[in-house]
């Protein structure tokens, strides 16, 4: 724990996601039940097309289940409407994608500093350009993501995930696209800022050296959790 309160801060309730195809209905998450307490870090493991993002979308309310419920700080995301949950977001949730989604339209600063604005926080420049700092691209702040490597992308995809300090943190395989030296200064990253934030960290990741760093695993397969409790270290 890092300090933070131990209360439910997310919850999945008998969450389902069912999609239809030609093939008929094809299910990605079912019945899946677990809660994390405010200021833990987890990781939610599985092979390729287990579920991992869809479950992560779902949690942060970029997408919306076909049956169950997600409890986010008390609060049932199925009660908002989209713009409600993406107030939400602004207000609680910081989100890291696997393929960083910066917009190639803006630099670094400015990308940092959108959600700044979109929050209405106050010196949202100045802000931004500090937590660049702090993650080591106080020299890029007028630079393109075309004109980053793939780990300083990342580097300000997470900066840009931290920069309204959210009280919770989703990160969809953030070293997925790394060599390992790379990822290895992200994943000290990530854990720095998520302890010096006293952030809820809840990461879909492959990576055992990633997943063995966190205080809670959980594992999906084929769109089910395995278990709902800790698994072993060398699972």
């Amino acid at each position: 724990m890092t300090g933070v309160e131990s209360k439910t801060f997310v919850e999945a309730r008998t969450l389902g996601k069912q999609v239809s195809t030609r093939e008929g209905v094809l299910t990605l998450l079912d019945d899946i039940n677990f809660s994390i307490a405010a200021g833990t870090s987890v990781a939610i493991l599985g092979a390729s097309g287990s579920g991992k993002t869809t479950l992560l979308g779902l949690l942060a309310g970029l997408d919306m289940p076909s049956s169950g419920d997600v409890m986010i700080d008390g609060r049932r995301l199925n009660d908002f409407d989209e713009d409600g949950r993406a107030q939400l977001r602004a207000e609680l949730i910081g989100f890291v994608f696997q393929n960083f989604q910066l917009l190639f339209g803006m630099t670094a600063l400015e990308n940092v500093m959108l959600p700044l604005e979109l929050a209405q926080a106050p010196h949202p420049r100045k802000t931004a350009a500090e937590i660049l700092e702090r993650v080591g691209l106080g020299e890029r702040l007028g630079h393109y993501p075309n004109q980053l490597s793939g780990g300083e992308q990342q580097r300000c995809a997470i900066a840009r995930a931290f920069a309204t300090r959210p009280r919770c943190l989703f990160a969809d395989e953030p070293t997925g696209n790394l060599d390992s030296e790379t990822g290895k200064h992200i994943i000290d990253l990530l854990f720095e800022l998520n302890s010096e934030q006293g952030t809820t960290l809840v990461m879909a990741t492959h990576d055992a050296q990633l997943s063995r760093l966190c205080e809670r695993r959980l594992r999906l397969d084929a769109g089910r959790l395995v278990t709902p409790e800790e698994i072993p270290a060398d699972g």
